[in-house]
């Protein structure tokens, strides 16, 4: 049977149709043909799609093409032919007279009318459908729906703008009825300026509105905003679950007026295949670490609608108590489910988070002294200027190194892999800029300021606080070309990964030999101490404890390799080995599938090894072993023009990344990862907005729901979502309304 098109000038394949023979024949116009009964026509001629109208055609699926019962071909080529006269021996075109030309012209208007009034009456009956189906609303519900979207639209102006807002709902019930109304706040002014502004349906409200009727009560404000929240953090949490796989991403401690609580935030992969880190919420972290985790847990399941069953990472920041505290949660989250495996932060040197994590006061006492001394100098450009100085006094002759040092005291230095090699050079100019800031002799300083530098120099000045410093120096200068290693690129994250046996190795062979290594390090704390004229003792209280019980006399060396060195290799070690867990160190070796990590290592990788970790998230686990093979063919007979992607995000966004679904989905786990760099801007933005907040916003000003709108201004709102939300969460306001 004959499956091409019987249209002059046309080529290509039909579709067949039992639809008024003769009109497709007369249209067509094909001589040949108007003798052929509809029987045949049917059974030896198509028509293709090309020749009917748009309008004309139902694509019932991407494969099938279906046309409408009143269908008729009127697009055809009948002029192409001329500049070759061979193409009419087998498709005759028909010339046609005046008369016939009219006819069909007409016949042609007639189906287009028919076709219009078809519509309209389609669409008549679908909207009387629809209003059937839609309820019929009062004039008393219309008013309540625009003043809430007018309410949402300035909530959402307050959040994102981060101005003060009270929503306390005691002290308005503690107010009287007369101070209530006359109590302003930023909220009523924002309704007065859209009043003032023209908005007819506010002015209306509220001129028809009891003289001492509220604008809105501090009940309902703090209801409005509750939606507000809820309906931005559904919005993101919508994307996290369509993805499915996420991580945990915790911060430090923010002090709000009802108490500290957690930011929260979770990092994914969307549907554009870009990787994000976005804020949720402020989670209360009141009571022990069993019940914070019970917390967390909760709210991630059944207050979020996640599963835990789908997080593949966990990474939680923290010093001293909340670090202790934190990594016991993180524990009891890893034991229930085992694939969450705990990370560092992409955005925290491994060497901080280490030092940040150790139960001991002492290295706890640098942190705190380091994170003040930064953040001094951060606060006014004198300051700096005054250190600056103090290192040209102390570096003179030594250009290269005055110049490293005060490159390195302008920058977040507190952040760096090497910390505390750039604390250690610091020292000296430190102690001198705090003594000299503290005399202030042409009275340059205020009384604040003198006295923060009075109170850091004294810290400085201690011997407990060098040898802590110089310990950690040393200690930690075996992971610091790991930790640098892991923020780096792909490819540096993958032979971090691959090297992390060599520095186990180097840690335990420190461990072996702790009392070589310590006299040196001992020896380099007291050289410094001596230069900055600071005596070599035992802390005081140690000494104060030792006299009550009435024992030997202990040396300093000894003292500082008991109680401090040995604690500190003995935790670096064994954090070490929990953080790059077996599951950790197998994910990151997968980051192979990277194609420049492949060219890397010159395609001669072995992936299926480590893949195992994730082969129940994979949509096809069978063909894996295949898929693989393919992957690496397909990169490496690539064309010479041809790069190969760096990255995951570049991978993912790569248009064959699509043929190879297990890679994609691989990929995607592992871009999850806390431990990974983010590529882009999106994670790093939602960490600096929430610190923006914090910097700009007075603890007694702090609103756990305006901040959530404040650090994702990005997140598109809905006004009215957060209408219809407010009414079905709260229908007992709408009611009283």
């Amino acid at each position: 049977m004959p499956n091409f098109c019987a249209a002059p000038n046309c080529t290509r394949k039909s579709t067949q149709s039992d639809l008024e023979c003769r009109l497709w024949v007369e249209n067509c116009r094909r001589a040949d043909l108007e003798e052929k009964t509809p029987d045949q026509l049917n059974k030896h001629y198509r028509l293709c799609a090309k020749h009917f109208e748009p309008a004309m055609i139902c694509k019932t699926s991407p494969y099938r093409t279906v046309l409408r019962d009143t269908a008729i071909p009127t697009i055809f080529d009948l002029t192409s032919h001329l500049g070759n006269p061979h193409s009419r021996h087998r498709k005759r075109i028909k010339v046609l007279t005046d008369e016939e030309v009219q006819k069909i012209k007409e016949r042609r208007l007639e189906s287009s009318i028919e076709q219009l009034l078809s519509n309209k009456d389609c669409d008549a009956q679908d909207d009387s459908e629809n209003a059937d189906d839609i309820p019929q609303l009062t004039p008393e519900q219309k008013d309540l729906r625009e003043f809430l979207r007018s309410s949402f639209e300035v909530m959402v102006l307050i959040g994102r703008q981060n101005f003060p807002f009270s929503c306390n709902a005691r002290e308005d019930e503690m107010r009287s009825e007369e101070e209530r109304f006359l109590t302003t706040g930023n909220f009523r002014a924002l309704i007065e300026n859209r009043i003032n502004a023209g908005d007819e349906f506010l002015q209306r409200r509220f001129e028809t509105a009891a003289v001492n009727e509220e604008y809105c009560s501090a009940v309902q404000q703090r209801q409005l905003l509750e939606v507000c929240e809820r309906c931005v953090r559904e919005e993101i949490l919508q994307q996290v679950r369509e993805c499915r796989f996420f991580s945990i991403v915790t911060g430090e401690l923010v002090e709000f007026p009802e108490g500290e609580h957690l930011p929260v935030f979770l990092r994914f992969v969307d549907q554009a295949n870009s990787l994000r880190e976005e804020f949720i919420e402020f989670l209360s972290f009141e009571g022990e670490e069993v019940a914070v985790a019970e917390r967390l847990e909760t709210q991630l399941t059944k207050g979020w609608g996640l599963s835990m069953e789908h997080c593949r990472g966990q990474a939680h920041a923290g010093s001293g108590i909340l670090g202790t505290k934190m990594k016991v949660i993180a524990a009891q989250l890893k034991e229930k489910y085992p694939m969450a495996v705990i990370t560092p932060t992409s955005t925290c040197a491994l060497n901080v988070h280490l030092a940040n994590g150790m139960p001991l006061t002492g290295v706890q006492d640098v942190m705190s002294v380091l994170k003040k001394t930064n953040a001094f100098f951060k606060a006014s450009p004198l300051l700096q200027s005054e250190l600056d100085n103090a290192i040209s006094i102390l570096c003179q002759g030594n250009i290269e190194k005055e110049s490293i040092l005060k490159e390195g005291s302008r920058s977040t230095w507190t952040d760096l892999h090497n910390v505390f090699e750039m604390a250690v050079d610091l020292m000296e100019p430190l102690l001198l800029c705090m003594d000299s800031i503290h005399d202030n002799e042409d009275l340059k300083w205020n009384d604040q300021i003198t006295s923060d530098a009075y109170a850091i120099s004294e810290a400085l000045a201690d011997f407990e606080f060098i040898v802590t410093l110089v310990i950690l120096k040393n200690a930690l200068s075996f992971t610091r070309a790991f930790g640098k290693n892991l923020q780096g690129e792909t490819i540096d994250v993958f032979f971090a990964a691959n090297s992390l046996t060599a520095v186990l190795h180097s840690l335990h062979e420190v461990s072996d030999n702790l009392e070589v290594y310590h006299e040196f390090w001992f020896e380099e704390a007291a050289s410094l101490a001596t230069a900055m004229e600071i005596p070599v003792r035992v802390p005081r209280l140690f000494l104060r404890k030792q006299q009550a019980v009435e024992t030997m006399e202990i040396q300093a060396e000894s003292f500082f390799k008991e109680y401090l060195t040995l604690p500190v290799m003995e935790y670096i070690t064994q954090e070490v080995k929990e953080i790059f867990s077996e599951n950790h160190l197998k994910a990151l070796k997968c980051l192979s599938l990277v194609p420049a990590v492949m060219g890397q290592m010159r395609f001669n990788t072995s992936e299926e090894t480590h893949a195992d970790i994730y082969r129940s998230d994979l949509p096809h686990p069978d063909t894996l072993p295949a898929e693989l093979h393919c992957w690496r063919i397909k990169w490496k007979h690539r064309g010479k023009e041809v790069s190969l992607p760096c990255t995951i995000h570049q991978t993912l966004q790569h248009s064959d990344v699509k043929f190879f679904p297990n890679v994609n989905a691989f990929l995607k786990i592992l871009a999850t990862l806390p431990v990974l760099k983010l590529d882009g801007s999106h994670g790093e933005t939602a960490q600096r907005r929430l610190q923006a907040y914090l910097t700009d916003t007075a603890v007694n000003q702090r609103c756990k729901n305006l901040a959530v709108l404040n650090i994702n201004y990005h997140i598109k709102t809905d006004l009215e979502e957060m209408v219809q939300c407010y009414l079905k969460t709260y229908p007992e306001e709408c009611e009283s309304d």
